[in-house]
């Protein structure tokens, strides 16, 4: 997953090496996910990089996910080579709250919405 400009100073200088190395040696290009995103029951998710996703049918590209959401923290053991299904899924938490907190920041700021969001609860 491309790394936000606003955030690229939160990863270490060598972080595209440490990166090639959980996806392409640790990992041999395959998705290490072992159901932690709660797309796909326990065992390993099946998708390869480069090939078509296994449920989606889109090409793979291995990502990899700090497993605390620390970019920070690049101990081996935090990192985990995903699908972008899986690190999406993984991360979607951390995604909602983010943009709950943009919102109120941009709410604060007197910034209107580009569109309605729906309501909590609502079926949307």
């Amino acid at each position: 997953m491309p790394i936000r400009a606003s955030e690229r100073d939160r990863y270490p200088g060598n972080w595209r090496q440490i990166s090639d190395r959980i996806r392409f040696v640790r990992a041999a290009g395959r998705c290490e996910c072992t159901g932690q995103c709660g797309t796909h029951p326990a065992g390993r998710c099946t998708a390869v990089h480069g090939r078509p996703h296994p449920v989606t049918g889109s090409r793979v590209v291995l990502t990899t996910a700090h497993l605390d959401h620390t970019p920070e923290n690049c101990d081996e053991t935090n990192l985990a080579a995903m699908c972008q299904r899986c690190h999406l899924a993984y991360d979607a938490a951390q995604h909602a709250a983010n943009a709950s907190h943009t919102r109120a920041v941009k709410a604060a700021q007197g910034l209107e919405p580009l569109f309605d969001l729906p309501s909590e609860g609502s079926d949307l």
